[in-house]
């Protein structure tokens, strides 16, 4: 066994079993190998590296290592390689075959390494892997590893692979301590129940939890989720979102849109505020409901859309009002409600009732149900229950129609109504014209029941039942004060007339400011000038058949990037 120590700060022989040379081969050169008892042993400012074979160039102060070759760098890296280069003076290792370099944290493998230890960063370019135990395996083409920050950067197509889901990005930075990963470019994080995609995004791998902002979007079965700023937890099937939100449901053929919202999956619902606007997507007509807040319940096949506080809604044919709106998607059935929240407390607090406009008729009541047919996607019936009331205006004059009474069901053909039965308590005031729309008189009536026909928005004929009172004036015999029935509302300045008036009683809307992920900042050159410098500087002196070790491997597009003197432009010349 031989041990022998060189000047300070040069590569260290401290152990080795036996030693030669081999001019003719290996000029200037001492060649170090293991006994059966011990590899060669080699030490250097901190790091220490073990083999079976080493060639040391002494001058160069330059170390070929062939077989189980490893290097360990304090308590912090651990690589092991069939053949590795190294040089004392740019301290630049290049290491290839089953490469596999370790830290307390994850395990690189590649087949060819480039480690700096001034920078103290580890490089590969032709393919490598990553693997993390709670986090999985990363692949990429190109990756490079900061040891003072424990960060991995991968560049071209990036893979992260473990149990729960898949990730595939251009670009993605990973802190192999705390298992954050910061994804840069199109990236797509599948898995069985969801896929995400995003252009710039953070996932962090130990908690399952996501951060994403650029063109985001999260596909959950038959929903499809959209924000500017979305988060994501995968253990509790959980994901929220901020400004210029939408949540396509491609089975129901609905639309929610808003600025902040919240769906949990295995609840099957979907909560959005600011702004909210909920579409039922039709083929030639869509029905638009806004309110405060709206939620989407219950699994594809029976789903529920729930409208809360100042509810608007808004068709080509029919719009209406009302402190909630309940839709049933499964049955076709649209609840108008109206909580009544002073009634009690404020003796001057008036009702205001849910309302609906189809057409030129103004319905209320103390409860609004529309009936749609699922199929054809048309209006089929509507009831209204309690205190129902009917206004529309005469078609030519100052007054108006009505009709009210208890209970109101009426019946659609192409979204219009065509025929209204009035159940208990019926009244009745209309104004009767003859073909040539001349007015012939204002007929007032009390009866149990009505049935009204009506064509093209006219009353064609009304059936009282079981007629109480009633008469047919002329115009100017008619008293004004009778003119108007009990609990008359005139409402039309309330109706909305396009989907823009369903927002005009909100309050301006100011959307917070996207912060939390800077943009990607592409990273500098492994083989930068100051390497290549340090490369020049350590060759220069070089001399003998094998000259130049310490860059022979960086490879020669990276070279060209420093400039050559006139000097060794001839030198080059002169070697050609």
């Amino acid at each position: 066994m031989t041990s022998y120590a060189q000047e300070r700060r040069r590569i260290e022989i401290d152990t080795a079993g036996f030693l030669d040379r081999d001019e003719a081969k290996f000029p200037g050169a001492t060649i170090l190998t293991r006994d059966d008892m011990n590899q060669v042993k080699i030490s250097h400012e901190g790091a220490t590296m073990w083999c079976d074979q080493a060639i040391h160039y002494a001058k160069e102060d330059f170390i070929e290592a062939y077989g189980n070759v490893r290097i360990k760098q304090g308590d912090t890296v651990d690589m092991s390689a069939k053949y590795v280069e190294y040089s004392g003076k740019t301290k630049l290792a290049f290491a290839s075959g089953d490469v596999i370099l370790t830290e307390p944290s994850s395990t690189l493998t590649t087949d060819t390494l480039y480690f700096d230890r001034v920078k103290q960063q580890a490089f590969y370019k032709s393919g490598g892997q990553v693997v993390r135990d709670s986090s999985g395996t990363i692949t990429s083409t190109i990756g490079r590893y900061y040891m003072d920050k424990q960060k991995y950067q991968f560049v071209n197509d990036v893979k992260l692979v473990n149990e729960e889901y898949t990730i595939d990005s251009d670009r993605l930075d990973f802190f192999s301590e705390t298992g954050h990963a910061y994804l840069f470019g199109p990236t797509t994080i599948t898995s069985d129940e969801s896929t995400i995609y995003c252009e710039r995004g953070f996932y962090d791998t130990n908690s399952d939890t996501g951060y994403f902002i650029k063109n985001s979007k999260i596909n959950y079965d038959n929903r499809i989720f959209e924000g500017d700023s979305m988060y994501f937890d995968r253990s509790k099937s959980f994901a929220s979102a901020t400004n210029n939100i939408k949540v396509t449901d491609t089975l129901n053929n609905t639309i929610v849109r808003g600025h902040y919202a919240e769906v949990f999956r295995e609840l099957d619902s979907v909560f959005i505020t600011k702004r909210a606007l909920a579409i039922t997507v039709q083929e030639q007509d869509s029905i638009y409901i806004h309110g405060d807040t709206l939620m989407v319940t219950g699994k594809p096949e029976n789903r529920i859309t729930r409208a809360f506080y100042n509810v608007k809604l808004f068709k080509s044919d029919i719009s209406g009002k009302a402190d909630s709106i309940h839709t049933n998607h499964k049955t076709g059935l649209t609840q108008l409600i109206n909580i009544y929240r002073n009634a009690q407390t404020d003796a001057f607090a008036v009702k205001r009732h849910p309302i609906l406009w189809n057409l030129d008729n103004q319905m209320t009541g103390d409860s609004i149900h529309l009936i749609a047919n699922t199929e054809t996607e048309k209006l089929d019936s509507l009831k209204v229950f309690d205190n129902a009331f009917v206004i529309s205006r005469d078609t030519l004059g100052e007054g108006y129609n009505q009709i009210k009474g208890q209970k109101l069901y009426g019946l659609f053909k192409e979204n219009e109504l065509y025929t209204i039965d009035i159940l208990n308590n019926a009244e009745s005031v209309y104004y009767l014209r003859n073909d040539k729309n001349e007015l012939v008189g204002i007929d007032k009536a009390k009866s149990g029941s009505m049935k009204i026909w009506i064509t093209d928005n006219t009353i064609d004929e009304v059936r009282k039942i079981k007629q109480i009172d009633g008469s047919t004036y002329p115009e100017e015999q008619f008293p004004q004060n009778e003119r108007i029935l009990s609990g008359f509302a005139w409402r039309d300045d309330e109706r909305p007339r396009s989907v823009e008036d369903l927002f005009k009683d909100d309050p301006p809307l100011e959307l917070p400011i996207i912060k939390g992920l800077d943009a990607y900042v592409p990273q500098d050159e492994f083989f930068d000038g100051a390497m290549l410098k340090r490369v020049k500087e350590a060759d220069k002196n070089s001399s003998g058949k094998d000259k130049k070790k310490a860059g022979r491997n960086i490879p020669e597009d990276q070279t060209l990037k420093v400039k050559p003197t006139l000097k060794n432009l001839k030198k080059q010349k002169d070697q050609n």
